[in-house]
Parts: C-alpha cells; structure tokens; sequence
C-alpha cells in the first residue's frame, strides 16, 4: 500500500519533501505533479524501479524515458550540447518542454533512444518538483503518468490513489494538474529544432 502525501503546491513542507526522497533513495516509485502533468519518477540508477514504472505504463523497451533536472546544472553530464543549445535551453526553462539531445556517455544504455542514442531532458516549473530535485541531488528518471489505453495523463490525485496505491510507493498531492503533456524538442547537433509534439510549452519562439 503506497503512502499518500498532500504537499502544497506553492510552499512544499520540507519534512514531507525529505521524507518523499528517502523513499525514491530506497528504491522506490513515486507519482509527482509538473508544470504539465502528474508523472511517475524513480532514482536515475534504480534499474528495478525503472522496469516497475515501464509495466505500469506498459511500455516497451523503444519508450523514451526523461530525465528530470533542477536546473541546467547537470545537463553537460546527460546530453552533448554546444554553446548555441545551452542558450536555448537556457532560454526555454524552467517551463514544460522535453528537449531530446544527443546523449554523453555517461548515460546508461537502457535510458538511450537504442537507435538515436538521445536522451530526453526537462526542467518543470513546478515548487514541489524543484523541492524533491533540490533535495534529491540529481536528476529524477520519469514519464507521463498515463494509463495503458488511455489518451490522457490522470489529473485527480484521488483517481491516482484508486488506480495506483498497490503498485507505488508513494503518490504526492499537489492538486490538480492539467492534462496537456510537455512540447518536445528534438535538437540535433546542429542546433536545429524540430517539433516532435506540440503540448503546452508554447512555440511562438520559433516564429
């Protein structure tokens, strides 16, 4: 049975935020709110928490999974990017976009798109998604929190609750999120962007 955690969305209480990380550090899978939508989210190098959230997602080994990092701090770590990239990227968060780059190797394989070798990376303007990364110390390994035959991500932390307490650990309420997945970027080596899917990060930059 999963723990559940009413968090508040503007001023995260710190000893419910340390005790949410000490379940990620100990194996465990959480479900989060971002600025688009909840997420499920484990430790980077937890292969078995991983594999958890692939067969609640019912994913298979193509799905992408996205790093989820504080700020652009870790980012030469995770992905290549030139000084042109940085400044985007830099220019685009905190904000709820996915930007698929180019992967360092430092990137375990099984977080790599197999044939592209990239890696996804966010930056979510959320307080209790900062909060957990702030406590965590490095970035967390999350996807979508979207049901096997459903189109939209779950939004209703109750719902959440009913659907997931016996194959979670913990989930955290944050309220109400939306339903509008990230904007994905892919950017190649070059510099040049592609959308790969419009979702709420706005695209008017591109104009």
């Amino acid at each position: 049975m999963s723990q559940f955690f009413e968090i508040h969305p503007d001023n995260p209480q710190k000893r419910l935020i340390a005790q949410s990380v000490s379940i990620i550090r100990n194996g465990g899978v959480i479900v989060y709110p971002t600025d688009s939508c909840y997420a499920l989210g484990c430790s980077v190098g937890d292969k078995q928490a991983m594999e958890r959230i692939a067969r609640i997602r019912k994913t298979d080994t193509k799905h992408n999974f996205t790093l989820v990092c504080r700020d652009l701090s870790d980012i030469a770590t995770y992905a290549r990017v030139d000084n042109s990239t940085y400044r985007t990227l830099k220019s685009l968060t905190p904000a709820p976009y996915t930007f698929i780059l180019k992967a360092t190797n430092e990137v375990p394989r099984r977080l790599q798109n197999p044939k592209r070798k990239t890696i996804g990376i966010r930056i979510p303007d959320n307080a209790i998604c900062q909060a957990l990364l702030d406590e965590l110390g490095e970035p967390l390994l999350s996807c979508t929190l979207i049901m096997p035959g459903k189109d939209l991500p779950e939004t209703d932390p109750e719902d959440i609750r009913d659907l997931l307490e016996k194959h979670v650990d913990l989930i955290i309420d944050g309220g109400h999120c939306g339903f509008e997945p990230t904007t994905v970027l892919t950017i190649d080596d070059r510099g040049e962007i592609d959308v790969t899917r419009r979702g709420r990060g706005d695209l008017s930059f591109l104009e």
